[in-house]
């Protein structure tokens, strides 16, 4: 049994690790989480009851909290998945980016490095602090070629800009000071519990309700999807036998513009909540103005971590996604208490 100390634990792909961990797992976790407007402790109610499950409400970026929280709890892991995500978001506000994914990375290392300095060698060697990041800091890839672990960082937005930053201090601190360090970086995920500012929550609540399915530029951007439990799986394994120092790429091998993405989404609610108020939910479909320096593709060359680690996603795209449908179909309440907070699905990214 190890101690796993999960920051981000209420989001999307940390809840998705911490239920993974008490349903398959002999492990012990602590979540550390701030619970800003997209960290819910809705997601972890299944697994809130175990003894082995615990939760520190604290900011990463509050250095003298995270020095007692780690001090306290002891961990063997420390998975790091705490961050600001959405593009969008960070175009209109890139201030709070800035402050949680790179200077809350910088402080939750520091922590880290003067916990594990004071453990005995035994322990010292077992340590792992793994850095969950994207694929988006490798910036925007043509129709052809995919990102591989060495492939040059080139961020061109404001969240895979802190994203970058914040994986060059990671493997700083492995190289200057010895931490011992994983970093994986993933294509877009999609599942359950998923926040609904994000594109396939959004567009699937949007279908429910009849209302408009917006969709960027002419909806060609491609991106590689990720079913979220595969990714946890991807994680856990590489926290238990991933080599230090090293660098792991997770993809779905999913790739899928837009468009075709809304698309499969208006086919599976027709399906499965037709409607002859609303009618086929592809008439729902409305082309906006495409967001500040979109992407053409992101596409992730995930053969490194099969090859080593024996990794591969259980999920196709179109499975994950009929699971994803159906999952918030059958949990209405858990995204009406969402949307009727912080968020109510309106656009964002709009001020440059």
């Amino acid at each position: 049994m190890k101690k796993y100390l999960v920051t981000g634990g209420a989001g999307f792909i940390g809840s998705a690790v911490v239920r993974r961990l008490i349903n398959n797992t002999p492990h012990k976790v602590l979540v550390v989480d701030k619970l800003t407007y997209a960290g819910n402790l809705d997601s972890l109610s299944s697994v809130a009851a175990s003894d082995r499950y615990g939760f520190v409400q604290a900011d990463i970026a509050d250095a003298e909290r995270m020095r007692a929280v780690i001090d306290e709890y002891r961990p063997d892991v420390i998975m790091h998945l705490a961050a600001e995500s959405h593009v969008d978001r960070s175009i209109d506000g890139p201030g709070e980016f800035i402050q949680t994914n790179v200077v809350g990375t910088f402080t939750l290392l520091q922590a880290a490095l003067g916990y594990w300095n004071t453990l005995k060698s035994g322990q010292r060697d077992g340590f792992r602090f793994h850095h969950i990041s994207t694929d988006e800091v490798f910036g925007s890839l043509g129709q052809e070629g995919f990102f591989h672990e060495d492939y040059p960082y080139q961020p061109n937005s404001p969240y895979s800009a802190s994203k970058a930053a914040s994986d060059h201090f990671v493997r700083a601190w492995h190289h200057t000071y010895g931490l011992p360090t994983l970093i994986t970086n993933c294509s877009n995920n999609y599942g359950p519990y998923h926040f609904p500012e994000k594109l396939i929550p959004l567009m699937i609540l949007n279908a429910l309700e009849g209302k408009p399915l917006p969709v960027y530029g002419k909806g060609e951007n491609i991106r590689d999807w990720l079913y979220v439990d595969d990714h946890a799986e991807a994680l856990l394994l590489v926290a238990e036998r991933g080599k230090v120092g090293e660098n792991y790429n997770i993809g779905g091998w999913n790739e899928r513009t837009n468009l075709d993405v809304v698309r499969s989404i208006c086919a599976l609610v027709d399906e499965m909540t037709p409607s002859n108020e609303i009618g086929p939910r592809e008439g729902l479909i409305a082309f906006v103005a495409d967001r500040p320096g979109h992407d053409l593709r992101y596409a992730i060359d995930a053969s490194k971590i099969e090859r080593e680690l024996g990794w591969r996603p259980a999920e196709t795209f179109e499975t994950g996604l009929r699971k994803t449908v159906s999952w918030y179909l059958e949990n209405r309440a858990w995204w009406e208490r969402v949307r009727s907070g912080v968020y109510r699905g309106e656009r964002l990214g709009m001020t440059v």
